[in-house]
């Protein structure tokens, strides 16, 4: 119970910061990243993935949770991280939108990417 409690503070305050960045409150621009930046900090993590069989894929994010593994909250980050990224924009929207339907199917409500597909 006290980790479902601290994950909703912890999603509270990403709410939090989104709602100050459309006011206009905070101005924090996230990082651009190129694609291999991802794929370094993925390997550093202990996580390595080829960036380029992901990106490949039919369907990158069912890729993702399933052959992967990767939990919802990973998934979210892994989005965030490459939307930032030098990826072509109409693939950012593509993976973008396919990660919303998964997680919003699933209950689980990204504000961090809800607030990317509304900028």
């Amino acid at each position: 119970m006290e980790d479902f409690i601290l994950r909703e503070i912890d999603r509270l305050g990403e709410m939090l910061l989104m709602i100050a960045r459309k006011l206009g409150l905070l101005d924090i621009n996230a990082p651009d990243y190129s694609l291999n930046d991802v794929k370094e900090e993925f390997d550093k993590a202990g996580m390595p993935l080829d960036l380029e069989k992901v990106l490949m894929q039919e369907n990158p994010v069912w890729y993702l949770v399933q052959s992967e593994g990767l939990s919802d909250h990973a998934l979210e980050s892994f989005i965030d991280i490459l939307f930032h990224s030098d990826l072509e924009e109409n693939m950012k929207t593509a993976i973008l939108n396919d990660a919303l339907a998964y997680l919003d199917g699933k209950g689980y409500y990204s504000f961090r990417l809800h607030s990317l597909g509304n900028n």
